[in-house]
């Protein structure tokens, strides 16, 4: 199975251009192929994280953009946003537009829980075409028991939606996802935004590495992309590619 880590930057507070934006990403994720394609960390508002007003249900109308386009291409979508509670979310959407299932992200920063956001308490899980998969959120990912319980759990694939920044961001990341995929024989996708992100400049770089820790592709550091890899398997795959985004 062909998977997309899709790397842009969120117009803040902005959720129908950013829903129509990835709407976009995942027609064009779908025209290469993708069966599965992953959003940032609060990607449908940007890291906006006074924008608890925002928070949107898994059938809100402005979603409906990129629920149609799931529906179309035939494409699944983990679309991560401001839920009730609050709660910073990943709906996963199937290649059907309904709602496979949703995740809350477990381990908050300390500026996150200031802004009033509330810990999810369960781990996020979803089957498609046979590949188990398993959902982390930014932060999470510094936590190896989380990756451990989806290895345990019999899940192929660790999807992280996430916000790294310029500098210290870029390394850490280098330092978090290898590792967990080595650890875990796991696949491992990092989805991270480029550019402003709230108060961040985000590196990009998004990626998908092999069970091995090996990079099995890689994105840009300050450009919109989308950046597939198959995976699935046991071996790293050689049918990799890291395709740009018009702007």
């Amino acid at each position: 199975m062909i998977i997309a880590s899709a790397q842009f930057t969120a117009a803040p507070c902005a959720i129908e251009a950013n829903a129509a934006r990835m709407a976009g990403l995942v027609t064009e994720a779908g025209e290469q192929g993708a069966a599965l394609v992953v959003f940032p960390e609060l990607a449908l508002t940007g890291y906006e994280l006074g924008a608890t007003a925002a928070a949107v249900t898994p059938d809100d109308p402005r979603l409906t953009p990129v629920r149609d386009a799931c529906r179309a291409a035939g494409v699944a979508a983990v679309v991560n946003c401001i839920a009730p509670g609050p709660t910073i979310t990943s709906y996963v959407y199937g290649p059907d537009g309904a709602l496979l299932t949703r995740y809350a992200k477990q381990h908050l920063t300390p500026d996150e829980q200031a802004a009033g956001f509330v810990a999810g308490g369960s781990d996020g899980r979803f089957a498609l075409d046979g590949i188990t998969f398993a959902l982390a959120i930014c932060y999470d990912a510094h936590f190896p028991d989380l990756a451990a319980r989806a290895a345990t759990d019999g899940c192929a694939v660790l999807l992280a939606s996430s916000l790294y920044g310029r500098g210290n961001g870029a390394a850490e990341r280098m330092q978090i996802f290898p590792a967990l995929a080595a650890d875990n024989a796991l696949h491992v996708l990092l989805a991270n935004h480029t550019g402003p992100a709230g108060p961040y400049d985000a590196c990009g770089l998004s990626a998908i590495w092999a069970p091995d820790g090996s990079v099995l592709a890689e994105g840009p550091a300050q450009e919109e992309a989308l950046v597939l890899a198959t995976v699935g398997q046991s071996l790293p795959s050689t049918e990799l590619e890291v395709l740009r985004s018009a702007p």
